[in-house]
């Protein structure tokens, strides 16, 4: 066993949020190369069939990408983390590789990284993804998998020889205690970091089943914050160009606007987005339809930005609305 036995997020040594709100820039954007899927789980909205109600299943155009990447490299500081997956496989995306190199030439993001069952991960995608300068990759490992799917992480690892950090996670809920052994064993030489995550109710308004009493991360479960801190420092992107408040926003129930229409930097300074997080900031996140139970932030959320509430609201309001926000 080489891997660390690690979550695949830090959960320490993560910078404050209530030093650096309000930002010009996001840290993290979710954009989704593909909302569609070719596996079957359960627990997954897309993966289920249940968004199949909502949305009809597409891969992101090239064209659109470019546009909106290009929009991201006029934002006034780089973005930390440009995630590209969201609801979907995005190696059902023909020209995923093509999407992390065009991010990669722009050298305005620190960080691309994408996350993938691996079912489709040949040797020669494999290889185009990481000379395409993807920087990390999340690997989904199924219940089922077998010597091949090992083999083909395998594979990846090797070629990568570092350029690529590969972080293999599986959903422990439904395995034998000999089965998580097995996992570990299986992909801890072949990976940077390996974790056994518990299942969590963490998509809006959808049922993933009986879950555990422990976080994803089996971490301790706590009250969720009245704060979402996640639409202060993040926002995902649609297959289609949408933009969405959450990455959860599986139902696109929470759109803020369409790149096909607009600039990045206007939605991410707009108003509606302004809206929510005052929302937030005020204790009224119950009163919104799609996040008054968001269970994500009980299973979870890192930060907690509660305490601040009163302080960053005198911030925005400065910064966004020209004056001090009533105590």
């Amino acid at each position: 066993m080489t891997a660390e036995i690690k979550p695949r997020i830090n959960l320490e040594g993560r910078t404050r949020l209530e030093t650096v709100i309000p930002l010009s820039t996001p840290y993290l954007v979710f954009l989704d190369p593909s909302d569609a899927c070719n596996a079957k789980c359960p627990w997954c909205p897309t993966g289920s069939g249940e968004a199949l109600k909502y949305k009809k299943p597409m891969v992101m155009d090239f064209d659109l990408y470019k546009k909106i990447i290009n929009d991201m490299c006029d934002m006034p500081e780089p973005i930390k983390t440009l995630r590209l997956y969201s609801d979907g496989e995005p190696l059902l995306n023909a020209n995923l590789h093509k999407m992390v190199k065009y991010a990669y030439e722009s050298k305005r993001f620190f960080s691309i990284d994408t996350t993938t069952n691996a079912l489709l991960l040949t040797p020669k995608r494999g290889q185009q993804l990481i000379d395409a300068g993807l920087d990390k990759i999340f690997v989904s490992v199924p219940g089922d998998y077998d010597e091949e799917y090992v083999d083909r992480i395998r594979n990846f690892y090797s070629y990568s020889s570092g350029r690529c950090l590969v972080y293999a996670k599986i959903i422990g809920d439904h395995l034998s205690e000999e089965a998580k052994e097995q996992f570990y064993c299986d992909f801890g030489s072949i990976a940077d970091r390996v974790f056994v995550e518990n299942l969590s109710p963490c998509w809006p308004n959808f049922d993933v089943g009986k879950v555990g009493d422990k976080g994803i991360y089996n971490q301790p479960l706590k009250p969720a914050p009245k704060v979402c801190p996640y639409i202060f420092y993040s926002t995902k992107i649609n297959s289609d160009g949408t933009v969405s408040l959450c990455f959860l926003d599986w139902a696109r129930k929470l759109i803020l606007g369409d790149l096909k229409k607009e600039r990045f930097k206007d939605i991410w300074n707009g108003d509606l987005l302004l809206n929510y997080r005052t929302f937030n900031l005020v204790g009224k996140r119950k009163h919104l339809a799609v996040c008054n139970n968001c269970q994500q932030l009980v299973y979870g959320a890192p930060d907690n930005i509660d305490v601040y509430a009163e302080e960053l609201l005198r911030r925005i309001a400065r910064e966004h609305l020209g004056f001090d926000w009533p105590t």
